[in-house]
């Protein structure tokens, strides 16, 4: 059980989280996990960061509805289309990491634990020097998806199928 006075912060990489679920075949609860898994700790600011895709399809603006409903503030990121002069191929691509970065560090003053849904070793510097200042990092993912410098940086790793009946969003 937490601390009632440890404020907690969830930062939740939305592409991450997308593939994720994909790969575990099912969905997370989201509602019951900031209500439950966190346990008696003040959840002081829930972000997700996601890329852009538009159109969206109705499934994709009921899901971000339904995450504002709880309390996350969504940031977004146009993707970028990319040619390959040698290959001609196009490809889409949004770098986020940078803006969860930013978060992590504007908002630092505001949280004791943040909780990083990710598994990208990009965040392994961050995590470090948040760690240096004397903030928690709780990291959350899934095997295969997870890069052993984010799960090494990070003060504890919870792989999502270990707590799936916990977890899990049933339909």
């Amino acid at each position: 059980m937490r601390d009632p006075n440890e404020r907690v912060a969830v930062f939740v990489e939305g592409a991450n989280m997308f593939y994720a679920q994909r790969s575990l075949g099912w969905h997370l609860d989201f509602a019951w996990y900031w209500r439950t898994a966190l346990g008696n700790a003040n959840c002081t600011m829930r972000f997700i960061i996601r890329e852009c895709k538009c159109p969206r399809i109705p499934q994709q603006r009921d899901f971000l509805t339904a995450l504002r409903h709880l309390g996350f503030t969504i940031r977004e990121k146009s993707m970028k289309e990319i040619l390959d002069p040698e290959s001609q191929a196009l490809t889409r691509h949004a770098s986020l990491e940078i803006e969860i970065v930013v978060d992590l560090f504007n908002t630092a003053d505001r949280y004791d634990v943040a909780v990083l849904l990710s598994g990208d070793g990009d965040f392994e510097r961050a995590v470090e020097l948040l760690r240096s200042k004397g903030k928690g990092i709780l990291g959350m993912g899934v095997q295969g998806m997870v890069a052993p410098e984010l799960e090494n940086s990070c003060d504890r790793y919870i792989r999502l199928e270990t707590i799936r009946s916990a977890v899990e969003k049933i339909r």
